[in-house]
C-alpha cells in the first residue's frame, strides 16, 4: 500500500483541520463566557481580580472581610460581579486634593 499524498492535498487537509479547531475554540470560549456569568453579568475569579487590580491576595481578602467588595461562593470558589468591582474602584478612587 502506497501512502503518498501530494503536497497540495496535504495542505488542503491541514487547512480543514485548522478551520475545525478554530470553530471548536470559538465554541469553548463562548461556553466559558456563559459559565462565568450570573444574570447575564460577567463574573471574575480571585486570579482575575488580583491581576486586574494589581493587589495582593491578602488585600483582596481584607476588602472582602470588611464588606468593601461583595463576593459570591460557587462550588467553593470565590467570584465577583464585574459591576461590583467597578463600583469598588469608583468608591476607592480618591482624587488628589488641591493644596
Amino acid at each position: 500500500m502506497n501512502m503518498n499524498i501530494d503536497r497540495i492535498e496535504f495542505i488542503a487537509w491541514m487547512e480543514r483541520i485548522l478551520e475545525r479547531l478554530d470553530l471548536l475554540k470559538e465554541h469553548i470560549d463562548e461556553s466559558k463566557r456563559s459559565l462565568n456569568s450570573i444574570d447575564g453579568e460577567e463574573l471574575l475569579d480571585n486570579q482575575d481580580l488580583l491581576q486586574m487590580l494589581k493587589i495582593s491576595n491578602r488585600s483582596l481578602q481584607r476588602y472582602r472581610s470588611i464588606g468593601k467588595l461583595p463576593y459570591y461562593t460557587i462550588s467553593g470558589k470565590l467570584y465577583y460581579k464585574l459591576s461590583d468591582v467597578h463600583q469598588f474602584i469608583r468608591e476607592s478612587f480618591n482624587p488628589p486634593s488641591i493644596k
